[in-house]
């Protein structure tokens, strides 16, 4: 437990976590100097356990934060804005994923998409947090992904549908008048699963060959084969750059680190 008679620094925590990976990010406000550290799970003991063990081992953690924030990477559930009730987020989330009924439903709402995403918080691990952060926030881990990539889709006049690779999912998705027109998620491990789920996507979405575009961004299974077997069928295929997305920011050279969570201290939430 920390000591919260220590006075609170400007720095801000982000704690990263998905089924298989856990990671914990510092933004210090004062100089805008961010790092990164993945922590090594130990198999055979279960997310939270591990979580518990980071709170006594990684020096990172024994702070008191401004703020904390916890990116979660779970099943989303997206529901109109005008649709959306907070005592019934539970019932609809359920409903739509089963074997989730140990989990917490955490919400993010995303004004700008005019909808509320709904996700899964392994209650555990919610409990180990709150023992340390109270005070903590939970947000989807592709929220910042959404947000931004809807920006880019006001470039041109071509339809466009992306897809985000990232903890052996890629979330595709696409926008139409200021909402999701698509967006699903599948298993992203395999290069040739991922080409059949796009271009069922594509069909289904009736986009224009030679015309509307592909782009993918992320941990990329087999990208160079990805991207030529893409254009045999769509033509205009394309891989997003951190680099270039975020115009050579510093946070693009910090190895191993996440294009959501990139995106997040570039753009925000």
């Amino acid at each position: 437990m920390h000591d919260y008679s220590q006075p609170v620094s400007r720095k801000r925590l982000i704690i990263r976590v998905s089924r298989k990976s856990l990671s914990f990010s510092v933004l210090d406000s004062g100089n805008g100097q961010i790092s990164f550290s993945p922590y090594p799970l130990k198999s055979g003991i279960s997310l939270s356990a591990n979580l518990r063990e980071a709170f006594r081992d990684e020096e990172i953690l024994n702070d008191k934060y401004q703020h904390v924030l916890v990116s979660v990477v779970a099943p989303t559930l997206t529901v109109p804005t005008e649709q959306f009730k907070e005592q019934e987020k539970e019932i609809l989330f359920r409903h739509a994923f089963t074997n989730h009924e140990q989990d917490c439903v955490g919400y993010t709402v995303m004004d700008d998409l005019n909808c509320v995403v709904l996700f899964a918080i392994n209650r555990n691990l919610k409990s180990v947090i709150a023992d340390h952060y109270p005070e903590a926030r939970y947000m989807a881990a592709v929220a910042p992904v959404w947000r931004h990539l809807h920006q880019r889709s006001y470039m041109g006049t071509k339809a466009k549908l992306y897809c985000y690779f990232h903890d052996q999912r890629m979330d595709v998705f696409c926008y139409g008048q200021n909402r999701f027109k698509f967006c699903n998620a599948f298993d992203g491990r395999d290069a040739h699963d991922a080409l059949y789920y796009l271009l069922s996507v594509w069909k289904q979405l009736g986009m224009k060959v030679g015309h509307d575009e592909i782009f993918l961004v992320g941990d990329i299974p087999e990208q160079q084969w990805l991207i030529e077997e893409l254009k045999k069928y769509v033509q205009r295929a394309y891989v997003i750059l951190p680099t270039g997305d975020f115009n050579r920011s510093a946070v693009t050279q910090i190895e191993g680190m996440p294009y959501d969570l990139m995106t997040l201290f570039v753009k925000g939430r």
